[in-house]
């Protein structure tokens, strides 16, 4: 296919061509892969690099590097290798000869170990750098030492701060070893945030007033911010809450469930410090959540299943998209089974690799069943649907935008539904307000388990 750019694709590649360690900031649907690949293609044409690496989510790095590259005349020399699979078979594929080698984020401190820290490629592009926001990570203190081999590093994501800026130390270190934002995220903290604790740990960081400016004015140099709806002419995309009602036998067991739930957990987590809390009290959030969906596991992962509200209103979303395919994202792998249960008539798939992927794109397929987690980046699939229904939404504000833009994104010809099924009277609700409330997954978490302790007279923290 010949390539015609946009100006704005123009200039995100002229961006990477001009600055060395950069970021692009893009939204989604603006086509960072295409104009980092043509800016690496121009580079190597010129003689200016050798191989690149791109350190990508799993699934991204399975299909869209390569997809995208075999997608574009001007591409069509470019060698691709997939960094993926064993060990055995991983080492195999840095032994190809190619120009950009593609490895799963998940693989890179291996990768990084295998080389000592000296990375033998020109480039690293970090494709969704907030994939290294946590300076405590692994894969950061990888990166930390890698970076500085590279003599070219380019950060993509379309949402660098969805938590809010503190965020941003770790990314850009990536890019620029500290230059912008200082040497340790501790310095920036104390710079540019007031911070709260609990415990004497930092459990919530507010940019100071007039900081904010600052720090976009200190990484505006190298860093490229471009927002869809400043160059996209995309079709609507209309978010529907969806109040799914239980019978009165089945609500009232869920009352006393989660009372159940909220008093043992009170009992097994008092005195934990906030941090620790957030992370239990997802464990909480998650046992509810599976209530309101309608089955439970037990402590032998056993499943037991308790009503059918959420299913039934799904088949119903199926059948009034009358013939037009349907994206399903679910929560828990028993959600997998009892919809494809319950929707046994309909062509369903689940999501597991690029051969999903061209079915659904091509047609083949009525409802396709996926992860988030496995599918908010990156993945080209708005050529096969314009109907998303969340079985479960979750809490993670960027999950949740990153997966609809999976259908709401350039070359997307109908306006987008989003069903999102909420549990009327249960947990889904304070899920569903903290999404459209655009607050960070950890504050969430312990602004539900407070709502959760205060409903059943239990003492929360009080965060």
């Amino acid at each position: 296919m010949k390539y015609s750019p946009y100006d704005y694709q123009r200039t995100a590649t002229q961006w990477i061509l001009d600055n060395p360690r950069c970021g692009l900031f893009l939204d989604m649907g603006l086509g960072k892969t295409v104009s980092t690949l043509t800016a690496i293609q121009e580079m190597a044409d010129n003689c200016e690099i050798g191989k690149a690496l791109v350190i990508a989510p799993k699934k991204v790095a399975e299909t869209t590097w390569s997809t995208e590259a075999a997608k574009w005349d001007h591409l069509r020399g470019m060698r691709v290798s997939k960094v993926m699979g064993a060990e055995r078979q991983r080492k195999m594929a840095l032994q190809e000869d190619a120009d950009v080698y593609v490895i799963g984020r998940d693989n890179f401190v291996w990768l990084a170990g295998l080389y000592g820290g000296v990375l033998p490629f020109d480039v690293i592009v970090i494709d969704e750098l907030t994939s290294f926001k946590n300076s405590k990570s692994q894969r950061f203190k990888a990166m930390k030492i890698a970076t500085k081999s590279a003599a070219r590093v380019i950060g993509l994501t379309g949402t660098p701060a969805p938590n809010g800026l503190i965020d941003l130390w770790a990314q850009m270190y990536c890019i620029d070893m500290g230059r912008r934002l200082g040497p340790s995220v501790t310095r920036y903290r104390e710079t540019y945030f007031e911070t709260h604790r609990w415990n004497n740990i930092v459990v919530r960081c507010d940019v100071k007033k007039g900081c904010d400016d600052i720090i976009h004015g200190k990484i505006a140099d190298i860093c490229l911010s471009m927002q869809a709806r400043d160059y996209l002419q995309l079709p609507e995309m209309m978010v529907h809450t969806v109040k799914v009602e239980m019978s009165p036998a089945v609500k009232k067991a869920y009352e006393r469930f989660e009372r159940e739930k909220v008093l043992e957990f009170k009992e097994q987590h008092d005195g934990e410090p906030a941090n620790v809390l957030a992370n239990s009290a997802a464990g909480l959030m998650n046992k509810l959540a599976q209530y309101s969906n309608g089955a439970v596991y037990d402590e032998a992962h056993e499943v037991h299943e308790i009503h059918s509200e959420k299913l039934d209103r799904l088949a119903e979303i199926v059948e009034a998209a009358n013939g037009s395919s349907v994206l399903v994202f679910y929560q828990f792998k028993h959600d997998i089974d009892r919809i494809q249960r319950r929707l046994k008539g309909y062509r369903v798939e689940v999501y597991r690799d690029e051969r999903q992927l061209l079915d659904w794109n091509a047609g083949r397929i009525d409802v396709l069943l996926a992860h988030p987690a496995s599918t908010a980046y990156g993945l080209n699939m708005q050529q096969g649907g314009h109907y998303i229904a969340w079985f479960g939404t979750g809490w993670d504000l960027e999950l949740f935008q990153q997966a609809n833009a999976r259908l709401h994104r350039q070359g997307q010809a109908h306006p987008v539904t989003v069903y999102k099924l909420v549990g009327a009277g249960t947990v889904d609700e304070r899920a569903s307000e903290s999404l459209e409330g655009k607050k960070a997954k950890q504050q969430s978490l312990l602004d539900g388990l407070n709502y959760l302790m205060r409903k059943h007279d239990v003492a929360g923290p009080g965060l």
